[in-house]
């Protein structure tokens, strides 16, 4: 089976108790804290900065976290969130002047990199920079809003970035952001990707019920891609 991530978004967590959140979530078998920076100017919404995520990492969070950046213009942003203990710093092309700048401004801030694409962005974007590349994120909502529908069309989305990767012949994680659950998440694997960004179907649903247990959730998460075929 292929090393299937799962990565809860805390935009769907209680910020009264943000640390306590992703202590329980990691311990009850997330992999990645996915955190979702939005601007209220490339997106709709502003959300949190760098002092939350160097707030974790004093917290005692040692697991990888995932920067999404929906934010315009990104360049100066990216040194910040490095030293705020980020992993991961990915961003939307459409959001930088020079792209390439941008993934080498990550890199010489020691964090893995990542390319974001919106529902309508082409993927022939990332074709120059594969290379700099180590983590495509395509966006199945359109970004700025919790709690959206998987749009279908992604799944053709994936198989064509799935195939970018494998042909290009370098270790690129495919990620996927929007709407994912236990009832989609089979198919969103067998279409190609390996890393899946959940909010509201982990978050939502655990807090529903006991807010501080998430393992049943994340093992029918882990169960769905265990019977994928890829």
């Amino acid at each position: 089976m292929a090393d299937f991530q799962i990565a809860p978004s805390i935009l769907s967590a209680d910020f009264a108790r943000l640390g306590e959140e992703v202590d329980n979530v990691l311990a009850s078998g997330a992999d990645i804290v996915h955190f979702d920076v939005m601007d209220n100017h490339y997106v709709p919404n502003l959300t949190i900065g760098p002092l939350v995520c160097e707030a974790l990492r004093k917290h005692g969070v040692t697991a990888e976290i995932d920067v999404h950046l929906m934010v315009k213009p990104v360049d100066r942003i990216i040194p910040d969130f490095a030293q705020a203990g980020a992993s991961f710093i990915t961003f939307h092309p459409e959001a930088s002047d020079h792209i390439d700048r941008s993934l080498q401004l990550v890199k010489a801030e020691g964090c893995k990199t990542g390319l974001v694409f919106n529902p309508a962005t082409p993927l022939s974007l990332a074709e120059h920079v594969m290379d700099k590349v180590d983590r495509i994120l395509l966006m199945s909502v359109n970004p700025g809003f919790g709690g959206q529908s998987f749009i279908p069309h992604t799944l053709d989305r994936l198989r064509q970035a799935r195939k970018m990767i494998d042909e290009s012949g370098y270790d690129i994680d495919l990620e996927i952001d929007g709407g994912v659950n236990v009832k989609n998440i089979r198919e969103i694997a067998e279409a190609g990707a390996r890393t899946f960004v959940a909010g509201s179907a982990v978050f939502n649903a655990a807090q529903a019920s006991d807010p501080h247990h998430y393992e049943t959730i994340i093992a029918a998460l882990r169960a769905e891609l265990a019977q994928a075929k890829i």
